[in-house]
């Protein structure tokens, strides 16, 4: 056409190149996986996650979930779904910690389900437990080897528990951003610090003792008043952001702060609640107390609720 240069046929033709992911963005994914892992790991490793197993009883494999927390008034029913006819069940417990006998109540049955229920016990207070099923000569215990224990708390009320646990995953989130900054050339450390600071201030130090309050009584029973590990955890973990928000801005070395604070974080926050300790073994138990089963108190029926064993095991 007129007017226009020919094309040169030694001239490579540009291909159009997709523009990478910002690096930013990449950091973002990574500490929100981080942050879901470090959650999910809290959650399998906590003392309230409930205890699935299974036994074999004369050839049958019977699958139960022992629950480890119980919120509010009442008893805490304990059932064994799927539980074939002719198997008869007992249930003992006995205050945590002590040497008392075992209580043994009678497990009555619904349908294809055995139950009995633990007595309410004080905010705070535990109790051990454990179920034996019988079937002819054959008899089991579950859990096999030590007992189930199960924490009596007050009921939390939502509008103080749902905003705790959404500023603490925000802490958690902000802060392994913030670990992550050091990675890039200019990264904004005063806001991603100040940031985690805020969040975990308002979730485990503003709302985290209402929290203890309304499940417990005390507001604050981590150190230097008690040995609690979850209000302990956060302690030092606000220690870590103060020092790192006090060097953010005024050291050369503030993106080693940073990022020894969100190191510190992470490995505290992956601690188990229940790292300080464990539940004995039976030989144990029944060795500091009275090994000899007491006289068997009839089931209340009543106590049978659906069985959360009949869900596959979390």
């Amino acid at each position: 056409m007129p007017g226009r240069e020919p094309s040169d046929p030694g001239r490579p033709i540009p291909i159009p190149r997709e523009c990478p992911v910002n690096r930013s963005v990449w950091l973002w994914i990574i500490a929100l996986l981080l942050t879901l892992v470090s959650a999910r790991w809290q959650r399998m490793t906590g003392p309230t996650h409930s205890l699935p197993g299974s036994v074999d009883l004369g050839g049958t494999a019977i699958h139960y979930v022992l629950e480890r927390t119980h919120k509010g008034d009442g008893g805490q029913a304990v059932t064994i779904g799927h539980v074939p006819e002719g198997v008869t069940g007992v249930m003992e417990w006995k205050s945590w910690g002590s040497n008392e006998p075992w209580t043994a109540v009678a497990m009555a049955r619904q349908a294809d389900a055995l139950g009995a229920e633990l007595p309410h016990q004080p905010a705070g207070h535990k109790l051990w437990y454990r179920v034996h099923l019988t079937r002819e000569t054959d008899t089991v215990t579950l859990p096999a080897e030590r007992p189930a224990a199960i924490r009596f708390t007050g009921a939390v009320p939502p509008w103080i528990l749902f905003p705790h646990i959404l500023f603490m995953f925000l802490a958690m989130f902000l802060a392994a951003r913030a670990g992550l900054a050091v990675l890039e050339p200019a990264p904004n450390l005063k806001a991603l610090t100040y940031g985690t600071l805020l969040t975990l201030v308002i979730g485990g130090m503003v709302l985290g003792p209402f929290v203890t309050h309304y499940a417990f009584g005390p507001w604050w029973t981590g150190f230097p008043v008690g040995n609690d590990i979850t209000d302990s955890k956060t302690l030092i973990a606000l220690i870590g952001w103060i020092a790192a928000g006090l060097a953010v801005g005024r050291s050369k070395i503030a993106k080693a702060w940073v990022f020894l604070a969100a190191l510190v974080m992470l490995a505290i926050f992956a601690i188990p609640h229940s790292w300080t300790g464990s539940e004995p073994t039976y030989a144990q138990l029944d060795a500091a107390g009275s090994p000899a089963t007491p006289a068997v108190i009839p089931a209340d029926t009543g106590a049978i609720e659906a069985a959360p064993d009949s869900a596959p095991a979390r």
